[in-house]
Protein backbone atom coordinates (compact mmCIF):
# COMPACT_ATOMS: atom_id res chain seq x y z
CA UNK A 1 0.00 0.00 0.00
CA UNK A 2 3.00 2.27 0.34
CA UNK A 3 4.40 1.42 -2.52
CA UNK A 4 1.04 3.44 -4.08
CA UNK A 5 2.18 6.27 -3.36
CA UNK A 6 6.16 6.17 -3.53
CA UNK A 7 5.08 4.80 -7.35
CA UNK A 8 3.07 8.45 -8.55
CA UNK A 9 5.73 10.06 -9.59
CA UNK A 10 7.46 7.08 -11.31
CA UNK A 11 4.41 6.12 -12.84
CA UNK A 12 3.92 9.65 -14.20
CA UNK A 13 7.59 9.45 -15.54
CA UNK A 14 6.53 6.03 -17.62
CA UNK A 15 3.46 7.62 -18.88
CA UNK A 16 5.83 10.18 -20.62
CA UNK A 17 8.52 8.10 -21.72
CA UNK A 18 6.96 4.63 -22.00
CA UNK A 19 3.53 4.96 -23.05
CA UNK A 20 2.32 2.89 -19.40
CA UNK A 21 -1.44 4.31 -19.37
CA UNK A 22 -2.93 3.40 -15.81
CA UNK A 23 -6.44 1.56 -16.06
CA UNK A 24 -5.88 0.19 -19.71
CA UNK A 25 -8.26 -2.31 -20.52
CA UNK A 26 -7.46 -5.47 -19.10
CA UNK A 27 -7.10 -3.98 -15.46
CA UNK A 28 -10.75 -3.02 -14.66
CA UNK A 29 -11.97 -6.61 -14.77
CA UNK A 30 -8.41 -7.94 -13.20
CA UNK A 31 -8.75 -5.81 -10.09
CA UNK A 32 -11.99 -6.83 -10.07
CA UNK A 33 -11.31 -10.81 -9.88
CA UNK A 34 -8.57 -10.25 -7.10
CA UNK A 35 -11.03 -8.27 -4.66
CA UNK A 36 -11.04 -10.27 -1.58
CA UNK A 37 -8.09 -12.26 -2.95
CA UNK A 38 -5.86 -9.31 -2.60
CA UNK A 39 -4.88 -5.39 -1.39
CA UNK A 40 -2.63 -2.83 -2.44
CA UNK A 41 -3.29 -3.84 -5.98
CA UNK A 42 -1.43 -1.47 -8.69
CA UNK A 43 -2.36 -2.71 -12.21
CA UNK A 44 -1.16 -0.81 -15.39
CA UNK A 45 -0.56 -1.52 -18.97
CA UNK A 46 3.32 -1.28 -20.33
CA UNK A 47 4.21 -0.77 -23.93
CA UNK A 48 7.45 -2.78 -22.97
CA UNK A 49 7.18 -5.51 -19.96
CA UNK A 50 11.06 -6.12 -19.82
CA UNK A 51 12.65 -5.58 -16.68
CA UNK A 52 16.08 -5.33 -19.45
CA UNK A 53 14.15 -1.91 -21.13
CA UNK A 54 15.38 1.62 -21.36
CA UNK A 55 12.46 2.27 -18.55
CA UNK A 56 13.10 -0.92 -16.37
CA UNK A 57 13.87 1.20 -13.76
CA UNK A 58 10.66 3.13 -13.87
CA UNK A 59 8.04 0.26 -12.96
CA UNK A 60 8.42 -3.09 -14.55
CA UNK A 61 10.97 -3.65 -11.50
CA UNK A 62 10.61 -1.00 -8.32
CA UNK A 63 13.42 0.86 -6.88
CA UNK A 64 14.36 -0.64 -4.21
CA UNK A 65 13.11 0.09 -0.76
CA UNK A 66 10.19 1.57 -2.37
CA UNK A 67 7.64 0.08 -0.26
CA UNK A 68 7.50 1.08 3.67
CA UNK A 69 5.10 -0.66 5.06
CA UNK A 70 2.92 -3.96 5.49
CA UNK A 71 0.19 -4.61 3.43
CA UNK A 72 -2.27 -2.84 6.20
CA UNK A 73 -0.10 -0.07 6.08
CA UNK A 74 1.73 -0.57 9.46
CA UNK A 75 5.35 0.69 9.13
CA UNK A 76 8.15 -1.85 8.85
CA UNK A 77 10.89 -2.28 11.54
CA UNK A 78 14.13 -0.78 11.70
CA UNK A 79 16.05 1.36 13.21
CA UNK A 80 15.85 5.28 12.40
CA UNK A 81 19.03 5.69 10.60
CA UNK A 82 18.52 2.87 8.17
CA UNK A 83 14.26 2.64 8.45
CA UNK A 84 12.75 -0.17 5.95
CA UNK A 85 15.82 -0.43 3.89
CA UNK A 86 16.67 -3.80 2.76
CA UNK A 87 13.01 -5.03 3.34
CA UNK A 88 12.17 -4.73 -0.52
CA UNK A 89 14.75 -4.68 -2.39
CA UNK A 90 13.56 -5.57 -6.57
CA UNK A 91 16.82 -4.44 -8.44
CA UNK A 92 19.19 -5.53 -6.15
CA UNK A 93 17.18 -8.91 -6.30
CA UNK A 94 17.13 -9.65 -9.93
CA UNK A 95 20.74 -9.05 -10.34
CA UNK A 96 22.17 -11.61 -7.22
CA UNK A 97 22.25 -14.42 -8.74
CA UNK A 98 21.31 -13.61 -12.70
CA UNK A 99 24.68 -13.02 -14.66
CA UNK A 100 22.96 -10.21 -16.62
CA UNK A 101 20.01 -9.05 -18.40
CA UNK A 102 18.36 -12.01 -20.81
CA UNK A 103 19.47 -9.96 -24.24
CA UNK A 104 16.00 -9.48 -26.11
CA UNK A 105 15.24 -7.17 -29.38
CA UNK A 106 11.94 -6.41 -29.56
CA UNK A 107 9.34 -5.14 -26.88
CA UNK A 108 7.13 -6.90 -24.62
CA UNK A 109 3.37 -4.95 -24.30
CA UNK A 110 1.04 -6.11 -22.12
CA UNK A 111 -0.48 -5.87 -18.01
CA UNK A 112 1.58 -6.05 -15.07
CA UNK A 113 0.01 -6.64 -11.46
CA UNK A 114 1.19 -6.92 -8.14
CA UNK A 115 -0.45 -6.76 -4.78
CA UNK A 116 -0.24 -8.18 -1.47
CA UNK A 117 -2.02 -11.26 -0.65
CA UNK A 118 -5.47 -10.34 1.66
CA UNK A 119 -5.45 -13.62 4.12
CA UNK A 120 -1.40 -13.51 4.99
CA UNK A 121 -2.04 -12.93 8.91
CA UNK A 122 1.21 -11.50 8.60
CA UNK A 123 0.78 -8.68 6.34
CA UNK A 124 3.68 -9.27 3.44
CA UNK A 125 3.00 -11.71 1.23
CA UNK A 126 3.81 -10.34 -2.29
CA UNK A 127 3.03 -11.35 -5.99
CA UNK A 128 3.35 -10.21 -9.27
CA UNK A 129 1.77 -11.27 -12.65
CA UNK A 130 2.73 -10.32 -16.04
CA UNK A 131 0.24 -10.30 -19.13
CA UNK A 132 1.88 -9.78 -22.33
CA UNK A 133 -0.80 -8.64 -25.33
CA UNK A 134 0.51 -11.33 -27.43
CA UNK A 135 -0.16 -14.44 -25.42
CA UNK A 136 1.45 -17.56 -26.47
CA UNK A 137 -1.54 -19.30 -24.38
CA UNK A 138 0.63 -20.59 -21.28
CA UNK A 139 1.83 -19.64 -18.14
CA UNK A 140 5.79 -19.53 -16.19
CA UNK A 141 5.62 -19.70 -12.66
CA UNK A 142 8.64 -18.45 -10.83
CA UNK A 143 10.21 -19.40 -7.32
CA UNK A 144 12.49 -17.42 -5.87
CA UNK A 145 16.05 -17.19 -4.66
CA UNK A 146 17.15 -16.67 -0.77
CA UNK A 147 14.72 -14.03 1.11
CA UNK A 148 14.14 -12.26 -2.08
CA UNK A 149 11.63 -10.37 -3.25
CA UNK A 150 9.27 -11.55 -6.32
CA UNK A 151 11.20 -9.52 -8.81
CA UNK A 152 13.84 -11.72 -8.68
CA UNK A 153 13.63 -13.65 -11.56
CA UNK A 154 13.47 -10.77 -13.87
CA UNK A 155 16.68 -11.07 -15.61
CA UNK A 156 16.99 -14.66 -15.99
CA UNK A 157 13.44 -15.66 -16.52
CA UNK A 158 10.70 -13.06 -17.12
CA UNK A 159 13.03 -11.45 -19.42
CA UNK A 160 13.62 -14.88 -20.96
CA UNK A 161 9.81 -16.08 -20.94
CA UNK A 162 8.12 -12.90 -21.77
CA UNK A 163 9.53 -12.21 -25.27
CA UNK A 164 8.19 -16.15 -26.62
CA UNK A 165 4.77 -14.85 -25.34
CA UNK A 166 4.90 -16.74 -21.81
CA UNK A 167 2.39 -15.16 -19.26
CA UNK A 168 4.44 -14.81 -15.74
CA UNK A 169 3.90 -14.89 -12.70
CA UNK A 170 6.22 -14.85 -9.05
CA UNK A 171 5.70 -13.94 -5.74
CA UNK A 172 8.27 -13.68 -2.16
CA UNK A 173 7.50 -16.88 -0.86
CA UNK A 174 5.57 -15.30 1.66
CA UNK A 175 8.03 -13.26 3.28
CA UNK A 176 10.19 -9.78 3.01
CA UNK A 177 13.77 -9.39 3.12
CA UNK A 178 15.43 -8.27 5.95
CA UNK A 179 16.07 -5.59 8.42
CA UNK A 180 19.08 -4.03 10.47
CA UNK A 181 18.29 -4.45 13.96
CA UNK A 182 21.85 -3.20 15.55
CA UNK A 183 25.07 -1.55 13.92
CA UNK A 184 28.74 -1.62 15.13
CA UNK A 185 28.25 -3.94 17.92
CA UNK A 186 30.51 -7.14 19.18
CA UNK A 187 27.82 -9.07 20.58
CA UNK A 188 23.93 -9.55 19.46
CA UNK A 189 21.37 -7.40 20.51
CA UNK A 190 19.60 -8.36 23.45
CA UNK A 191 16.19 -7.43 22.41
CA UNK A 192 16.09 -9.40 19.26
CA UNK A 193 17.28 -13.42 19.81
CA UNK A 194 16.61 -13.88 16.22
CA UNK A 195 19.41 -11.70 15.32
CA UNK A 196 22.17 -12.80 12.97
CA UNK A 197 25.13 -10.99 11.76
CA UNK A 198 26.26 -10.81 8.07
CA UNK A 199 29.55 -12.63 8.43
CA UNK A 200 31.92 -13.62 10.99
CA UNK A 201 33.71 -10.52 10.98
CA UNK A 202 30.98 -8.32 10.60
CA UNK A 203 29.52 -6.01 13.62
CA UNK A 204 25.89 -5.34 12.17
CA UNK A 205 23.11 -7.62 12.70
CA UNK A 206 20.09 -8.37 11.05
CA UNK A 207 16.87 -9.40 11.34
CA UNK A 208 15.82 -12.07 8.17
CA UNK A 209 12.05 -11.95 8.14
CA UNK A 210 12.02 -15.78 7.32
CA UNK A 211 13.31 -16.57 11.07
CA UNK A 212 9.60 -14.96 12.74
CA UNK A 213 7.27 -18.38 14.22
CA UNK A 214 4.58 -17.07 12.09
CA UNK A 215 6.31 -18.13 8.89
CA UNK A 216 7.87 -21.40 8.84
CA UNK A 217 9.46 -22.75 5.28
CA UNK A 218 6.16 -24.93 4.97
CA UNK A 219 4.84 -21.40 3.28
CA UNK A 220 7.45 -21.43 0.69
CA UNK A 221 5.48 -24.18 -1.47
CA UNK A 222 2.41 -22.73 -0.26
CA UNK A 223 2.67 -19.44 -1.85
CA UNK A 224 4.06 -21.50 -4.75
CA UNK A 225 1.20 -23.04 -5.11
CA UNK A 226 -1.40 -20.21 -4.32
CA UNK A 227 -0.10 -17.98 -7.13
CA UNK A 228 -0.07 -20.54 -9.36
CA UNK A 229 -3.09 -21.04 -8.82
CA UNK A 230 -3.77 -17.42 -8.66
CA UNK A 231 -2.31 -16.63 -12.05
CA UNK A 232 -4.19 -19.51 -14.19
CA UNK A 233 -7.23 -17.83 -12.95
CA UNK A 234 -6.28 -14.66 -13.77
CA UNK A 235 -4.94 -15.70 -17.44
CA UNK A 236 -9.00 -16.49 -17.64
CA UNK A 237 -9.77 -13.42 -16.78
CA UNK A 238 -7.75 -11.32 -18.80
CA UNK A 239 -7.69 -13.54 -22.36
CA UNK A 240 -10.75 -15.60 -21.65
CA UNK A 241 -9.38 -19.18 -21.35
CA UNK A 242 -7.25 -20.71 -18.91
CA UNK A 243 -2.88 -21.46 -19.93
CA UNK A 244 -3.07 -24.35 -21.70
CA UNK A 245 0.30 -25.26 -20.01
CA UNK A 246 1.63 -24.48 -17.24
CA UNK A 247 5.14 -24.42 -16.35
CA UNK A 248 7.55 -23.99 -13.42
CA UNK A 249 10.94 -22.43 -12.79
CA UNK A 250 13.51 -21.25 -9.90
CA UNK A 251 16.66 -20.88 -8.47
CA UNK A 252 18.52 -21.78 -5.33
CA UNK A 253 15.28 -22.02 -2.98
CA UNK A 254 12.94 -20.99 -5.46
CA UNK A 255 14.71 -23.97 -7.42
CA UNK A 256 13.32 -25.76 -4.08
CA UNK A 257 10.18 -24.51 -4.25
CA UNK A 258 10.26 -26.03 -8.49
CA UNK A 259 11.04 -29.63 -6.60
CA UNK A 260 8.08 -29.29 -4.17
CA UNK A 261 5.43 -27.64 -6.68
CA UNK A 262 6.71 -30.98 -8.93
CA UNK A 263 6.36 -33.41 -6.20
CA UNK A 264 2.84 -32.00 -4.69
CA UNK A 265 1.16 -30.23 -7.57
CA UNK A 266 0.70 -32.34 -11.17
CA UNK A 267 -2.59 -30.84 -11.43
CA UNK A 268 -1.28 -27.48 -11.28
CA UNK A 269 1.91 -27.96 -13.54
CA UNK A 270 3.23 -29.40 -16.35
CA UNK A 271 6.83 -29.42 -15.88
CA UNK A 272 9.56 -27.34 -13.92
CA UNK A 273 13.65 -26.50 -14.16
CA UNK A 274 15.38 -26.13 -10.97
CA UNK A 275 18.45 -24.09 -11.01
CA UNK A 276 20.42 -24.81 -7.93
CA UNK A 277 17.65 -26.00 -5.96
CA UNK A 278 18.18 -26.52 -2.41
CA UNK A 279 17.93 -30.17 -1.02
CA UNK A 280 16.35 -30.86 2.70
CA UNK A 281 16.44 -34.14 3.75
CA UNK A 282 15.89 -34.45 7.73
CA UNK A 283 18.36 -37.16 8.17
CA UNK A 284 21.09 -34.73 6.20
CA UNK A 285 22.07 -33.77 3.45
CA UNK A 286 21.18 -30.28 4.78
CA UNK A 287 22.03 -26.35 5.61
CA UNK A 288 22.32 -27.49 9.01
CA UNK A 289 24.49 -30.64 8.36
CA UNK A 290 26.97 -29.27 6.16
CA UNK A 291 27.82 -25.42 6.36
CA UNK A 292 29.08 -25.98 9.86
CA UNK A 293 31.80 -27.92 8.51
CA UNK A 294 32.86 -24.90 6.44
CA UNK A 295 32.98 -22.50 8.81
CA UNK A 296 34.74 -24.88 11.38
CA UNK A 297 38.02 -24.80 8.73
CA UNK A 298 37.83 -21.94 6.66
CA UNK A 299 39.95 -19.99 9.40
CA UNK A 300 42.70 -22.06 9.35
CA UNK A 301 42.96 -22.49 6.00
CA UNK A 302 43.27 -18.81 5.44
CA UNK A 303 46.21 -18.83 8.46
CA UNK A 304 47.92 -22.14 6.01
CA UNK A 305 47.89 -18.89 3.17
CA UNK A 306 45.31 -20.25 1.56
CA UNK A 307 47.20 -24.05 0.98
CA UNK A 308 45.10 -26.23 -0.64
CA UNK A 309 47.22 -29.42 0.68
CA UNK A 310 46.44 -27.89 4.47
CA UNK A 311 44.31 -30.15 6.78
CA UNK A 312 41.28 -27.21 6.68
CA UNK A 313 41.36 -27.63 3.07
CA UNK A 314 41.36 -31.22 2.76
CA UNK A 315 38.28 -31.15 5.95
CA UNK A 316 36.10 -28.91 3.62
CA UNK A 317 36.91 -31.42 0.62
CA UNK A 318 35.95 -34.27 2.53
CA UNK A 319 32.81 -32.63 3.64
CA UNK A 320 32.01 -32.54 -0.05
CA UNK A 321 32.53 -29.06 -1.43
CA UNK A 322 34.33 -28.22 -4.66
CA UNK A 323 37.89 -26.67 -4.80
CA UNK A 324 38.83 -23.75 -4.13
CA UNK A 325 39.90 -20.86 -6.82
CA UNK A 326 42.39 -18.43 -5.61
CA UNK A 327 43.39 -15.52 -7.55
CA UNK A 328 45.89 -13.12 -6.62
CA UNK A 329 45.50 -9.29 -7.43
CA UNK A 330 47.42 -6.24 -6.81
CA UNK A 331 44.95 -5.85 -3.84
CA UNK A 332 45.63 -9.39 -2.22
CA UNK A 333 43.92 -12.53 -2.39
CA UNK A 334 40.74 -13.29 -3.95
CA UNK A 335 39.61 -17.09 -2.76
CA UNK A 336 36.29 -18.05 -4.01
CA UNK A 337 35.49 -19.51 -1.18
CA UNK A 338 36.70 -15.80 1.00
CA UNK A 339 33.51 -15.03 -1.03
CA UNK A 340 30.73 -17.50 -0.13
CA UNK A 341 32.29 -16.69 3.99
CA UNK A 342 31.70 -13.25 3.94
CA UNK A 343 28.56 -13.22 2.21
CA UNK A 344 26.54 -16.88 2.26
CA UNK A 345 28.20 -19.52 5.04
CA UNK A 346 27.34 -17.88 8.51
CA UNK A 347 24.18 -16.32 7.78
CA UNK A 348 22.38 -18.96 6.02
CA UNK A 349 23.57 -21.31 8.57
CA UNK A 350 22.01 -18.65 11.44
CA UNK A 351 18.70 -18.49 9.35
CA UNK A 352 18.40 -22.22 9.16
CA UNK A 353 19.60 -22.79 12.45
CA UNK A 354 17.16 -20.02 14.60
CA UNK A 355 14.26 -21.26 11.79
CA UNK A 356 14.79 -25.40 12.76
CA UNK A 357 16.65 -25.24 16.37
CA UNK A 358 16.06 -21.92 17.81
CA UNK A 359 16.84 -23.16 21.48
CA UNK A 360 20.81 -23.33 20.31
CA UNK A 361 22.84 -20.52 21.73
CA UNK A 362 23.75 -19.18 18.34
CA UNK A 363 27.00 -16.67 19.12
CA UNK A 364 27.71 -18.48 22.70
CA UNK A 365 28.28 -21.72 21.35
CA UNK A 366 28.87 -20.85 18.33
CA UNK A 367 27.33 -21.78 14.53
CA UNK A 368 30.92 -23.50 13.80
CA UNK A 369 30.45 -25.74 16.33
CA UNK A 370 26.59 -26.57 15.53
CA UNK A 371 26.21 -30.17 15.23
CA UNK A 372 22.88 -31.25 13.60
CA UNK A 373 22.67 -34.79 13.92
CA UNK A 374 23.48 -34.36 17.87
CA UNK A 375 20.26 -32.12 18.38
CA UNK A 376 17.86 -34.13 17.05
CA UNK A 377 16.97 -35.44 20.55
CA UNK A 378 15.67 -31.80 20.82
CA UNK A 379 11.98 -31.54 20.40
CA UNK A 380 10.78 -30.17 17.24
CA UNK A 381 13.93 -29.60 15.31
CA UNK A 382 13.37 -32.93 13.25
CA UNK A 383 9.86 -32.60 12.70
CA UNK A 384 10.39 -29.16 11.36
CA UNK A 385 12.83 -30.29 9.14
CA UNK A 386 11.12 -33.26 7.99
CA UNK A 387 7.85 -30.52 7.11
CA UNK A 388 9.84 -29.01 4.08
CA UNK A 389 11.94 -32.47 2.93
CA UNK A 390 12.36 -32.86 -0.62
CA UNK A 391 11.02 -36.25 -1.13
CA UNK A 392 11.87 -36.85 -4.93
CA UNK A 393 8.52 -38.20 -5.80
CA UNK A 394 8.04 -36.12 -8.51
CA UNK A 395 5.19 -36.48 -10.60
CA UNK A 396 5.51 -34.12 -13.60
CA UNK A 397 8.99 -33.43 -15.77
CA UNK A 398 11.53 -31.56 -13.56
CA UNK A 399 15.02 -30.85 -14.63
CA UNK A 400 17.90 -29.63 -12.32
CA UNK A 401 20.17 -27.69 -13.67
CA UNK A 402 23.55 -27.24 -11.18
CA UNK A 403 27.05 -26.36 -10.94
CA UNK A 404 29.94 -28.53 -10.09
CA UNK A 405 31.61 -25.33 -8.16
CA UNK A 406 28.67 -24.21 -5.82
CA UNK A 407 30.18 -23.70 -2.81
CA UNK A 408 27.33 -22.82 -0.75
CA UNK A 409 24.52 -25.76 -2.15
CA UNK A 410 27.67 -27.83 -2.91
CA UNK A 411 26.89 -30.61 -6.18
CA UNK A 412 27.70 -33.78 -3.77
CA UNK A 413 25.36 -32.97 -0.80
CA UNK A 414 22.61 -31.21 -2.78
CA UNK A 415 21.74 -32.03 -6.78
CA UNK A 416 23.26 -35.30 -6.66
CA UNK A 417 21.38 -35.84 -3.66
CA UNK A 418 18.15 -35.42 -4.88
CA UNK A 419 18.90 -37.18 -8.34
CA UNK A 420 19.35 -39.89 -5.36
CA UNK A 421 16.23 -39.27 -4.12
CA UNK A 422 14.34 -39.55 -7.45
CA UNK A 423 15.81 -42.60 -8.25
CA UNK A 424 14.94 -44.35 -5.04
CA UNK A 425 11.46 -43.38 -5.88
CA UNK A 426 11.39 -45.36 -8.96
CA UNK A 427 10.16 -48.73 -7.08
CA UNK A 428 7.81 -49.76 -9.86
CA UNK A 429 7.69 -46.95 -11.97
CA UNK A 430 11.47 -46.51 -13.73
CA UNK A 431 10.45 -46.37 -17.39
CA UNK A 432 8.06 -43.17 -16.64
CA UNK A 433 10.38 -41.60 -14.02
CA UNK A 434 13.04 -41.99 -15.45
CA UNK A 435 11.93 -39.92 -18.35
CA UNK A 436 10.87 -37.38 -15.85
CA UNK A 437 13.65 -36.49 -14.24
CA UNK A 438 17.50 -35.01 -15.67
CA UNK A 439 19.92 -33.58 -13.90
CA UNK A 440 22.40 -32.11 -16.22
CA UNK A 441 26.07 -30.51 -14.41
CA UNK A 442 27.90 -27.26 -15.49
CA UNK A 443 31.47 -28.06 -15.12
CA UNK A 444 33.14 -24.80 -13.47
CA UNK A 445 29.33 -23.71 -12.49
CA UNK A 446 28.80 -22.08 -9.16
CA UNK A 447 25.94 -21.12 -7.22
CA UNK A 448 26.43 -17.48 -8.17
CA UNK A 449 26.69 -16.18 -11.69
CA UNK A 450 28.12 -12.96 -11.40
CA UNK A 451 31.37 -14.67 -9.55
CA UNK A 452 32.68 -15.42 -13.38
CA UNK A 453 33.53 -11.69 -13.64
CA UNK A 454 36.28 -11.97 -10.48
CA UNK A 455 36.55 -15.56 -10.93
CA UNK A 456 36.86 -16.31 -15.09
CA UNK A 457 38.09 -19.92 -14.50
CA UNK A 458 34.21 -20.44 -13.61
CA UNK A 459 31.26 -20.98 -16.03
CA UNK A 460 27.86 -18.84 -15.73
CA UNK A 461 24.58 -21.44 -15.57
CA UNK A 462 21.73 -19.36 -16.97
CA UNK A 463 21.87 -19.85 -20.37
CA UNK A 464 22.28 -23.56 -20.03
CA UNK A 465 18.85 -23.16 -17.51
CA UNK A 466 17.39 -21.39 -19.81
CA UNK A 467 18.19 -24.24 -22.65
CA UNK A 468 17.07 -26.49 -20.14
CA UNK A 469 13.27 -24.81 -19.65
CA UNK A 470 13.12 -24.84 -24.04
CA UNK A 471 14.19 -28.41 -23.78
CA UNK A 472 11.28 -29.26 -21.37
CA UNK A 473 8.83 -27.47 -23.55
CA UNK A 474 9.34 -29.57 -26.27
CA UNK A 475 9.15 -32.69 -24.08
CA UNK A 476 5.86 -31.95 -22.88
CA UNK A 477 4.45 -30.47 -26.16
CA UNK A 478 6.27 -32.24 -28.83
CA UNK A 479 7.31 -35.66 -26.86
CA UNK A 480 10.57 -34.84 -27.78
CA UNK A 481 13.34 -36.68 -25.40
CA UNK A 482 15.03 -34.78 -23.18
CA UNK A 483 18.57 -34.78 -23.36
CA UNK A 484 20.17 -37.78 -20.72
CA UNK A 485 21.26 -36.37 -17.62
CA UNK A 486 24.86 -35.35 -18.16
CA UNK A 487 27.73 -33.04 -17.54
CA UNK A 488 28.45 -29.86 -19.46
CA UNK A 489 31.67 -29.62 -19.96
CA UNK A 490 33.17 -26.44 -19.47
CA UNK A 491 32.46 -24.51 -22.51
CA UNK A 492 30.14 -27.36 -24.05
CA UNK A 493 26.04 -27.29 -24.21
CA UNK A 494 23.59 -29.78 -23.21
CA UNK A 495 23.67 -32.26 -25.54
CA UNK A 496 21.27 -35.84 -27.14
CA UNK A 497 24.90 -37.48 -27.14
CA UNK A 498 26.76 -35.84 -24.29
CA UNK A 499 30.66 -36.97 -23.97
CA UNK A 500 30.52 -37.71 -20.36
CA UNK A 501 26.61 -39.09 -19.56
CA UNK A 502 25.71 -38.83 -15.70
CA UNK A 503 27.88 -36.52 -13.61
CA UNK A 504 30.97 -34.67 -13.60
CA UNK A 505 34.05 -37.17 -13.29
CA UNK A 506 36.03 -33.08 -12.23
CA UNK A 507 34.36 -30.80 -10.42
CA UNK A 508 36.58 -27.96 -11.88
CA UNK A 509 39.19 -28.05 -14.75
CA UNK A 510 41.17 -25.03 -15.13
Amino acid sequence: MGRVTNLVGVLLVSLLCSGVVLAAPGCPEIQQFLAGKAVGVLCFHSTDLRANNPFGTTGITPLDNSIKTFADGTPLPGPTILGSNFSFTPQTDRSVISNGPTPTLVAVPGIQVEGWFADDPGKEARFLLRFPDNWNGKLVVAGVAGTRSEYNGDWAWSDYVLPKGYAYASQNKGVLNVYFVLLGSLTPPAGDPLACRLNPSSTNWVHYYTSDPQKPFTVWTQYMLLTASLAQEATRVTYGHFPRRTYAVGTSNGGYQVRRAIEEAPNLFDGGVDWEGTFIDPNGPNVLVDLPHVLANFPAYVASGYDPNSKAAQNILAAGYPPDIVNHTPTGVDSLWGRYNGSFWEVTTCQWQKRFDPSYDTYVSGLANYDYLSRLNVPGVYDSVAAVQTTGKIKKPLVTVAGTMDALLPIKRQARAYEAVVNASRQGNNDQRNAQYRLYEVQNGNHIDPYVIPFPQLAPIQPHSQKAFDLLVDHVESNSPLPPSQCIPKGGAISQNPLQPGNCVNLFVP
